[in-house]
């Protein structure tokens, strides 16, 4: 496989404040790769370096072979960008706005491009609907093929499921992997912990900084986090209790039970021993989730912007 993105050092700065610090990346064809974070961290800013709408500060890469700083048009006219927020006209239709991108990307004929697009993403019978009208999922969908109209080569995806229902969510990565299948690259940014371990590879970035890289399963072995299941009966002061002792990082109730996190096993099994012999107690060993690596990061990080 060759790199369809490979860029080394990024650095962006606004008044003063680093939101984007040294972050190098590589992202290979056919890949579906998790770009993850807190809010603030400089996920967005990042994909915005890649698709060529910002020039980074410091910093080199390529982006489907095309230089960063030098060849940005090139980079725009071959990659497909899903903004956060729905950015299309809520006074036109489906079909009308889907015209309007094929017009700017200039396709040719364009009634034709729109046509097979409605047809692709199931929007035909829904093409002169206006788009203010849309649920979350539908709008989505629409995005996702304005997208994909002028045949990308690399999909960079902003958090595209928020507010969306699990069935959306869940047609919409369905989507995605076909499109994979049929030879694209996407790089997503997403706090879903499901849609993460969908994903072929993950970059965690925590303000600005990007600190883990790899598999959800290299993510969660490096991370050398160990979880202990807790039971029993008043779950609520036993969270409270275990709270307090400090060679425990994380308590999270899980239904009737505990999900209980630290960074050394051998301390964090201490720490739950005095749980062992109370009635109707028991602790178990679990498995560390991507969410409690995910927690964890954000807690040993320290703010870029405070």
């Amino acid at each position: 496989m060759s790199s369809v993105i490979e860029v080394s050092g990024l650095t962006k700065a606004y008044g003063g404040k680093t939101v984007v610090n040294n972050v190098s990346m590589n992202v290979e064809q056919g890949e579906i790769v998790g770009f993850l974070g807190p809010n603030g961290s400089g996920k967005t800013t990042t994909i915005r370096i890649m698709c060529g709408l910002l020039t980074p500060d410091a910093g080199t890469g390529r982006v489907l072979g095309y230089d960063l700083m030098t060849e940005s048009l090139k980079i725009k006219n071959e990659v497909g960008y899903m903004t956060q927020k729905f950015s299309f006209y809520e006074d036109l239709s489906i079909e009308e706005n889907l015209m309007f991108v094929a017009r700017l990307y200039r396709l040719t004929p364009p009634a034709e491009h729109v046509a097979k697009t409605l047809e692709d993403l199931g929007l035909t019978a829904r093409r002169k609907q206006l788009a203010g009208t849309l649920s979350g999922g539908w709008k989505q969908r629409l995005a996702l093929a304005a997208c994909i109209m002028h045949s990308p080569k690399l999909l960079l995806l902003d958090e595209p499921t928020a507010g969306v229902d699990p069935k959306a969510r869940r047609e919409f990565w369905d989507e995605i992997h076909r499109l994979v299948g049929h030879g694209l690259t996407v790089l997503v940014s997403t706090h879903y912990m499901d849609e993460a371990e969908r994903c072929h590879r993950i970059h965690y970035i925590s303000y600005g900084s990007l600190i883990a890289s790899g598999t959800v399963a290299e993510v969660i072995e490096n991370s050398r986090l160990s979880t202990f299941v807790v039971q029993g009966p008043e779950i609520g002061d036993l969270a409270d209790e275990l709270r307090k002792n400090p060679d425990i990082d994380q308590v999270a109730p899980f239904g009737a039970a505990l999900h209980v996190v630290g960074d050394d096993k051998e301390r964090l099994s201490a720490a739950l021993d005095p749980l062992r012999n109370r009635p109707g107690v028991s602790v178990t060993e679990g498995k560390t989730s991507l969410e409690d690596v995910f927690i964890q990061f954000m807690a040993t990080s320290r703010d870029n912007m405070a």
